[in-house]
């Protein structure tokens, strides 16, 4: 099975991408470090620290090539988002629902060898603190072998488009690590459950090491370890 992305919703990347871009350059200051890191071409996910709203269209504003993204479903029946959703084309997902076909599409997306964009949190934190990350995202690296993009992102606060608007330019930070290879998940049951977890958990503290240390929330580490996993 190949995953092909419409030419329509093609198309209107075109025009998202860019349009989006100068809007973050007009009302922020933007950073990007680390382009260096991704992946020329082939497969890969890219898993981010998620606060607001405002870090799905950033990141995939400015990333290099146009990945999948995947968002929670009440987005495609929120006016003006779910507009931007469907002219992007993304993967809706049923948070706190098992749902295999989902899973099933992003796995396809990654064999299609296209680049896929998850928050592996499961949804908005509204704090800079990290969540406990959900499994899922170590479930699919574990089905299709692609490594991972750590990034770490600053500045995206809830309450970035009202200072905006009151004339404050904050600094938007996209801070891209480097690739993490996890290890294949053996086991079964309880067993395979805490390696999955264990897994994740190695992606967010990577995305931790990123991100000043009000960022972490419970993915807290030790400042000199802040080097080994950049």
């Amino acid at each position: 099975m190949q995953y092909t992305v419409p030419i329509y919703n093609r198309l209107a990347r075109g025009i998202i991408r860019p349009t989006f871009r100068l809007l973050f350059y007009i009302l922020s200051h933007v950073k990007v470090t680390g382009r260096e890191n991704v992946p020329k071409r082939g497969p890969y996910l890219i898993a981010i620290n998620h606060v607001s709203l405002f870090e799905p269209p950033f990141i995939l504003s400015f990333w290099p090539t146009m990945p999948e993204a995947a968002g929670a479903v009440d987005i495609w029946s929120r006016p003006g988002q779910s507009t931007l959703a469907r002219l992007y084309g993304g993967i809706q997902v049923h948070r706190g629902e098992f749902d295999r076909q989902l899973l099933e599409t992003m796995i396809v997306v990654l064999q299609s060898g296209r680049p896929l964009l998850l928050a592996p949190e499961g949804g908005r934190s509204h704090t800079p603190g990290m969540r406990r990350a959900l499994p899922g995202v170590a479930y699919i690296v574990d089905k299709t072998g692609v490594p991972v993009v750590p990034v770490g992102l600053v500045g995206a606060t809830d309450d970035f488009l009202q200072r905006a608007f009151h004339f404050q330019r904050m600094t938007l930070e996209m801070r891209i690590g480097q690739l993490v290879h996890l290890p294949a998940v053996e086991g079964k049951g309880a067993a395979r459950r805490e390696a999955l977890q264990a897994n994740v958990d190695q992606i967010m503290l990577r995305i931790a090491a990123l991100v000043p240390p009000e960022y972490r929330g419970v993915y807290q580490i030790p400042a000199e370890a802040v080097y080994d996993y950049q």
